[in-house]
């Protein structure tokens, strides 16, 4: 009979196995991975890695909500400050995060959407999609949350803020993944991205 296992434990395997195959897609990308690679990178069984994920496609998947999860989560509101200030430490945090974009998933990314796994099967990947209307929906939210407090008063709608929020920051990470941070200048692009934010969101600081 076999031993059972606590929720617990099934959730902190599967962090352990999101991590591994994470490090994975980083270092090899999309088109090359394999599940051969998650599992020696893991250190686990065959049995033990399928048990989470039921091949390399859904492993990737599941390594791009985890990864995301972290960006929206930052959208929920801390009380403990302004949310103008929040918002410019995690721009910064982002800054660094894009001079080191070569240690992120956006080659995995790239290769993913290129692939004719994808591009044949839109429909089959829904959280592509709605991955991006969530983000939208987050950075609204947080916009919201700041003109009830009184902190924000928009000069746009929070709609095309935050269109212009995602674009800006996609463009950049890609332009600098593929010509370097000191081509693409993050540090000014990171400023110009914080003034033109300023003057949409009027923030109380």
């Amino acid at each position: 009979m076999s031993p059972k296992v606590s929720n617990e434990y099934k959730h902190n395997k599967k962090l352990e196995l999101l991590e591994a195959a994470k490090n994975i897609f980083i270092k090899k990308g999309y088109t090359m991975a394999t599940m051969q690679d998650i599992m020696d990178e893991a250190n686990v069984s065959r049995g033990a890695l399928y048990s989470y994920f039921s091949n390399i496609d859904n492993a990737f998947m599941e390594v791009l909500k985890f990864d995301d999860q972290s960006v929206l989560d930052f959208f929920e509101p801390n009380e403990d400050d302004f949310l103008w200030v929040q918002l410019v430490n995690w721009i910064h945090k982002k800054r660094l995060n894009i001079q080191i974009i070569n240690q992120s998933l956006l080659f995995a990314r790239a290769e993913f959407f290129l692939s004719s796994n994808y591009i044949r099967d839109k429909e089959r990947y829904s959280y592509v999609r709605q991955r991006y209307l969530n983000l939208i929906e987050s950075i609204k939210m947080f916009i919201q949350s700041g003109i009830a407090k009184g902190e924000f008063h928009p000069q746009l709608s929070i709609e095309s803020i935050a269109l212009y929020f995602i674009s800006f920051l996609d463009g950049l990470m890609l332009n600098t993944f593929q010509l370097t941070s000191e081509v693409t200048n993050v540090d000014a692009q990171i400023e110009v991205f914080l003034f033109t934010l300023e003057k949409m969101l009027c923030p109380i600081k």
